[in-house]
């Protein structure tokens, strides 16, 4: 069986990649990094290593790599005769990865009808959807109907922390050893794929904002006000007693809002903060506050993991989660100079002031109370 991943980083090879190896695929890598690409196929094997006191190591072999920019007849070739896609490129990338996609896909028309599933496993909401559109855009209408037939573009949920690393062997991946990857079997195509490591599940959505507004939220809630505080990583700053405990009330504000909307169970989801958090004070994984707060322009989207679970927290109780507007507010006190998402949320609260920045910023309407909470933090911060 082979297998065609889009995205040869760290999460590609040491979370998709390895979970493809140990389920029997012959794993091509495809990327823009010829050195990396040029090492993977010198090598044909690279470790992966967890970050935790066992320090375990898994060999991934059965691989090959393809420079996407420099060889498009051979990703052409790994599409035609691949059984499964995956992606992990971030989501700014899909629309150009999608170009070869639709060139891979029309000849694979050609040739293989059997089933294929295309899964983007990307940290956003509905990755394989907008991957979708972006392959469709191209495509006439009688060609996207010869697409729907044997083509799916399965949504799923991406969870593993793979921290920032310079290692002498560059191949070798540090991953934490907790990972969650979940799809939307409903849009499978053909048989399911036998991969373990992936859940199945009939409806995704609960699952991606449970993700989404815990690990996510949770990261880039401890990042701002660690960053606020003055630490340097996110583990360094957890063992503030005031930060830890923060940190617990947002995301029971979160998990309040989950529990009321999806029916998770109370006691399974204090179970599952609680684990989030202690993936978040794993001393082995050294992630700077101002990698996981990077961008803060799109983390304080209307409906990102900050104001999204906000927003839904105020309409599902009718009062406002005071935690979740302290880490809105902290996000807007991020003036880290080398972040240009940062630098420019600045310069906005200096050109028309912080309220209409937030508005601005975060989608919120004028008169939400929301707006006028977070400016009033943002004074007191």
């Amino acid at each position: 069986m082979r297998a065609l991943h889009f995205g040869a980083g760290n999460i590609g090879r040491g979370f998709i990649g390895a979970l493809l190896y140990q389920a029997g695929y012959h794993t091509t890598f495809a990327d823009v990094n010829s050195e990396i690409v040029n090492l993977i196929n010198e090598k044909q094997a690279y470790r992966v290593v967890l970050a935790d006191e066992s320090q375990e190591e898994l060999v991934v072999k059965n691989i090959s790599a393809i420079n996407s920019m420099t060889h498009p007849e051979e990703l052409e070739a790994a599409i035609v005769e691949a059984a499964i896609i995956t992606t992990a490129v971030g989501p700014s990338i899909l629309p150009i990865i999608a170009k070869s996609l639709v060139s891979g896909l029309r000849k694979r028309l050609e040739t293989n009808k059997e089933p294929l599933n295309i899964i983007a496993c990307e940290n956003l909401i509905g990755g394989s959807s907008l991957l979708k559109k972006h392959v469709y855009d191209q495509l006439a209408p009688e060609e996207a109907t010869s697409f729907d037939e044997i083509f799916a573009f399965p949504d799923a949920a991406v969870d593993r922390i793979v921290p920032n690393q310079t290692n002498e062997d560059k191949l070798m991946v540090q991953v934490e050893p907790y990972y969650e990857w979940v799809v939307d079997e409903s849009a499978i195509i053909g048989n399911t794929p036998s991969i373990e490591g992936i859940t199945f599940v009939a409806d995704l959505t609960p699952y991606i904002e449970r993700k989404l507004f815990t690990v996510n939220t949770g990261h880039a809630a401890s990042a701002y006000i660690g960053y606020h505080k003055g630490y340097q990583t996110i583990d360094e700053a957890l063992l503030d007693k005031d930060v830890r405990s923060f940190l617990q009330a947002a995301l029971k504000e979160t998990g309040m809002m989950l529990v009321g909307k999806y029916g998770f169970d109370k006691k399974e989801h204090e179970e599952y903060i609680e684990k989030i958090i202690g993936r978040f004070e794993n001393s082995y994984i050294i992630d700077e506050v101002t990698r996981v707060g990077r961008a803060p322009l799109r983390k304080l989207g209307g409906n990102d993991r900050l104001v999204g679970p906000a927003k839904q927290y105020l309409e599902l109780f009718g009062q406002p989660p005071v935690n979740l507007v302290k880490a809105i507010a902290a996000a807007f006190r991020y003036d880290v100079i080398e972040d240009e998402e940062a630098v420019t949320i600045q310069k906005l609260i200096k050109e028309i002031g912080i309220k209409e920045a937030v508005i601005e910023v975060t989608s919120l309407e004028e008169e939400s109370l929301l707006v006028n909470l977070i400016v009033e933090e943002f004074h007191t911060l």
